[in-house]
C-alpha cells in the first residue's frame, strides 16, 4: 500500500480518536477504551475498504457494517461524521435526550448506522441475515461485523459462527477487536477465550491474524477477506484497549469512564 495513503489513514484514525475523547468528555459518560482500540479498523473500513455513499445512506448496493460491540458507538459516529453522513456538530449531543447519537447505535435515529445495538452477542447473527439477503436479492455487497473479545463469551456468537459456514455464506467478514479487556477486568481472568483461533477454526472459518493498529495489515486483511469469495473469514485483530492515550492503554478503568478535564487535555495532546 502507498505510504502516503497509509499516512493519511493513520492521520484520520488519530482525528477520529480525538473526536471520541471530546464526545465522551462532553457527554460525561461513555466507553473510550473500546472505541480507541477499534479506531484503526473503523478508519480502514470507512475511508478505504467499504463501498458506501454518505449522500445516500440507504443505497441498496452499499457494503454493510455492524458494530456488534455497540457501546463503542463513539468511534462509529466519529467516522460517519467525518464521512459526511451528518454534521460533526452533532458530536456534542452524544447521549443527550433527543439526540441522534445515543450510547448504543440506533439505525432508526442515525444516518449511516446499519444495525441497532444493545445486548452484546447479536451482531454476527444480524450480519448473517444481511448476507443472506444479499444472496436472495442477487446483490454484491459485503457485510462486515466488528465484535469485541469480551462479547465472544456470549453463546449467540458461537451459534452464529456455527450457522454461517453451514449456510455456505461467503459475503460476510467477522472482525474481533481482541484487546484483552472487558467491563470489569481482563478476559483471561473472567472467561478465558483461549485457544481462540482454534475455536474459530473448528467452526470452519478461515483465520487472518493481524496487528489491529498496523494500517497496512488491516487494509490487506480486509481486502483479502472481502475478495475471497470461496471463504468465510474472521480477522483476529490484536489491539490495545485505549490505544493512543497513555493512561488509558490497558487500563480497565477506562472501559466505560469519561475522562475529566485534565485527562481530556492530556489525551488530546497525545493524539495531536
Amino acid at each position: 500500500m502507498d505510504e502516503n495513503k497509509t499516512a493519511d489513514l493513520e492521520a484520520m484514525a488519530r482525528k477520529l480518536r480525538r473526536h471520541v475523547i471530546n464526545m465522551i468528555y462532553t457527554a460525561g459518560s461513555g466507553h473510550p477504551g473500546g472505541s480507541l482500540s477499534a479506531a484503526d479498523i473503523v478508519t480502514a473500513l470507512y475511508f478505504k475498504v467499504m463501498r458506501h455513499d454518505p449522500h445516500n445512506p440507504h443505497w441498496e448496493d452499499r457494503d454493510r457494517f455492524i458494530l456488534s460491540k455497540g457501546h463503542a458507538a463513539p468511534i462509529l459516529y466519529a467516522a460517519l461524521g467525518e464521512c459526511g453522513y451528518f454534521p460533526i456538530e452533532w458530536f456534542t449531543t452524544l447521549r443527550k435526550t433527543g439526540s441522534c447519537l445515543q450510547g448504543h447505535t440506533d439505525s432508526n435515529l442515525t444516518p449511516g448506522v446499519d444495525a441497532s445495538a444493545g445486548s452484546l452477542g447479536q451482531g454476527l447473527s444480524i450480519g448473517i441475515g444481511m448476507a443472506l439477503a444479499a444472496r436472495l436479492n442477487k446483490k454484491t455487497y459485503h457485510t462486515f461485523v466488528l465484535l469485541g473479545d469480551g462479547e465472544c463469551e456470549e453463546g449467540q456468537v458461537w451459534e452464529a459462527a456455527l450457522t454461517a459456514p453451514n449456510l455456505k455464506i461467503n459475503n460476510l467478514t467477522a472482525i474481533v477487536d481482541y484487546n484483552g479487556i472487558q467491563l470489569d477486568g481482563f478476559t483471561r481472568d473472567i472467561m478465558d477465550l483461549e485457544p481462540f483461533i482454534a475455536k474459530w477454526n473448528a467452526f470452519k472459518w478461515d483465520i487472518i491474524e493481524i496487528d489491529g493498529h498496523d494500517m497496512g495489515q488491516i487494509i490487506s486483511a480486509l481486502t483479502k477477506a472481502k475478495t475471497a469469495q470461496s471463504k468465510l473469514t474472521v480477522i483476529i485483530a490484536h489491539t490495545v484497549k485505549g490505544k493512543g492515550v497513555s493512561f488509558m492503554e490497558n487500563n480497565v478503568d477506562f472501559h466505560g469512564k469519561a475522562p475529566n478535564k485534565a485527562e481530556t487535555e492530556q489525551a488530546l495532546k497525545e493524539l495531536a
